[in-house]
């Protein structure tokens, strides 16, 4: 590819790239990073001024053609990134070093992997040096004390962890693999004993207690739906002191627009919903992303977070389903552990040594811990894991 007509530009709203061009640099379909989803945060006031995450968004363009393209957020806080600094933040700030503002390339709230770097194919190593040099300049520009890449694809990591002064942090998540299952039983068939009748259990508790699914899509839900949704979960960030970034209208907005990629499970009990869990799919893989409920039924959140999607996935013939970053419990119920990653690179280090440090700890007590996790393995066959 001939890059003689380089123009880049930056961004501080998604709308000012046409969806039609962003989307088309992206692999997998991934929701969390279409234009469509990046826009309806910023419609919906979900990202902003006030939740500190402002849009700076880079597009490289050759002649008239986008051929790169990066969701870039000016950060004044850490919240939502799901990859935790506050204590390199703390640590700046007592050696009277500015941490914040700092750059954040990265899907909003969503602990999920997926494209970071947005690049045509052609010459891609090319265009991601291209897009990383506008990256340093504005981190420059704005005095950011480093950029942070969270949960690039593993192509995005390797080149990334290739470049001078990047260096790498690690964690675990629990995800299941769809092994060519024709039903929910075949899964069931390949853990022990012990955990498929725990399995079976928890669904006929769930089932036994009268509760009935609504599995919906963008198409098929309601306005009440969303209504009801979006309820459980603004309670569950109140019950945990939380702050609710997203609303009603942003769900509404994304289920509109992309309303094949949206999955809204509704749990009813008689005339009347009490709970929701609500995911999205790429062209491979399933994410659950929130959950909430007004009314407690053993099992219910095993059986509507996980259990409906696992079937989901078998019936749409996903590869994955990731349902969210933590939780050791859903070991038992078929996920195993998984490395995330992500890539950092500070403007200035006054704690070079304490840094390396930390992150070579940080890696071998993940290695350590996913390996202790595979110890409660609940497949029969190793194959499984992978």
């Amino acid at each position: 590819m001939s890059l003689d007509k380089l123009t880049i530009k930056i961004h501080s709203s998604i709308n000012e790239v046409p969806a039609s061009d962003w989307n088309a640099l992206l692999s997998d379909n991934n929701p969390f990073v279409r234009h469509e989803f990046l826009n309806a945060l910023e419609q919906c006031d979900c990202v902003g001024e006030s939740f500190g995450w402002l849009p700076h968004h880079i597009s490289v363009y050759n002649g008239d053609e986008l051929i790169g393209a990066m969701p870039v957020y000016e950060k004044h806080n850490s919240y939502g990134e799901f990859v935790f600094d506050n204590a390199w933040a703390d640590a700046w700030q007592r050696s009277g070093f500015r941490y914040y503002p700092k750059l954040v390339v990265s899907a909003p709230y969503t602990p999920a992997m997926g494209n970071r770097l947005l690049v045509k194919p052609d010459d891609a190593e090319q265009i991601f040096a291209i897009l990383m040099q506008a990256l340093k300049a504005l981190a420059e520009k704005i005095q950011a004390s480093g950029i942070h890449i969270l949960f690039p694809e593993s192509k995005e990591q390797d080149w990334l962890q290739s470049q001078e002064g990047f260096f790498a942090r690690h964690d675990c998540q629990f995800h299941w693999t769809n092994q060519g299952y024709k039903q929910f039983d075949d899964f069931l068939n390949q853990l022990t004993a012990k955990k498929r009748k725990n399995i079976r259990q928890e669904r006929r508790r769930v089932e036994k207690a009268g509760i009935t699914f609504r599995v919906l899509d963008g198409h098929t839900a309601s306005d009440k739906d969303w209504e009801q949704f979006s309820h459980f979960y603004q309670k569950t960030f109140d019950e945990k002191w939380g702050v609710a970034t997203l609303n009603e209208a942003f769900f509404k907005r994304v289920a509109n627009l992309l309303p094949d990629q949206t999955v809204l499970v509704m749990a009813d009990l008689a005339d009347e919903c009490i709970a929701g869990a609500l995911m999205y799919a790429s062209d491979t893989t399933l994410y659950g992303r929130y959950w909430g409920c007004s009314e407690y039924v053993d099992a219910l959140h095993f059986e509507a977070c996980y259990y409906q999607g696992i079937e989901y996935c078998i019936q749409q013939g996903l590869q994955r389903f990731e349902p969210g970053a933590q939780g050791e419990h859903k070991i038992a119920r078929g996920f195993v552990p998984t490395k995330t990653h992500s890539s950092h690179w500070l403007a200035e280090n006054p704690f070079q040594v304490s840094i390396n440090n930390f992150v070579q700890h940080e890696k071998e007590a993940v290695e350590q811990y996913m390996s202790d996790c595979m110890q409660h393995s609940p497949y029969k066959d190793s194959k499984e894991l992978s």
